[in-house]
């Protein structure tokens, strides 16, 4: 996958703090249509049938549009419904197994051609082996403070993650703590995109949170703090 001129914004789902009474089907239509990049099912504690059930209806509600749906974790609720990629936690299958099984051997392609395989990776370390098991995209992360990522450990901070993005040549995204006060700093060490939770579920305005995103100033500075 190469680098996108634009940064790729990624939606992250989480239902048990969408805000009081929204449903998680609503809210990726409310995402799509704002013209989010990227919309990632992160519902670890459901079962692969409600899964399943509401990444085909996710997939249904990108169609035709330029926005993807990743499925967390599940390689085959991904592959069943037609999704656009798998993102893999820690947890998850090895990068390397999954590339493998989906791009077969002696051209045996399980997985449509376009099908992205991305990676969560907390250390230098863990993203050049993502890159070298064939890895699409990384996560990188907490760049900032997050309940969501504090199982990861303190926030790594900006100049971490630009050695990390200078370090792989596939695109890696910010993740952890990202919102509209900071995103302009991760663009501008390299980020190719930004994935967030909160950012997206608590915005009042969907499409004005994308488009101030977008107009984030991405020119590169060497002021990492």
């Amino acid at each position: 996958m190469q680098r996108e001129a634009k940064p790729i914004l990624c939606c992250v789902t989480d239902r048990a703090n969408l805000r009081t009474g929204e449903d998680l089907t609503v809210f990726v239509r409310r995402s799509v249509g704002a013209g989010v990049d990227w919309v990632q099912l992160r519902e670890k504690d459901l079962p692969a049938e409600r899964l399943l059930e509401l990444a085909r209806t996710a997939v249904a509600t990108a169609q035709g549009t330029a926005t993807r749906v990743l499925i967390n974790d599940r390689l085959d609720v991904a592959l069943t419904a037609s999704a656009a990629g798998v993102h893999l936690g820690e947890a998850s299958l090895p990068v390397a197994e999954v590339v493998r099984w989906c791009r077969g051997a002696n051209g045996e392609r399980r997985a449509p051609k376009s099908f992205l395989i991305g990676a969560s990776c907390h250390s230098l370390a863990a993203a050049r082996e993502a890159e070298r098991d064939g890895a699409d995209y990384i996560f990188f992360g907490p760049v900032f403070a997050t309940p969501s990522k504090a199982t990861y450990g303190p926030p790594q901070g900006v100049a971490k993650f630009a050695e990390v993005a200078r370090s792989v040549h596939i695109p890696v995204l910010a993740i952890g703590g990202i919102t509209l006060e900071n995103a302009a700093a991760c663009l501008k060490v390299g980020a190719a995109g930004l994935a967030a939770i909160r950012l997206f579920q608590e915005s009042p305005d969907l499409a004005a949170t994308v488009a101030q995103l977008r107009a984030a100033d991405p020119s590169p500075t060497r002021d990492a703090d």
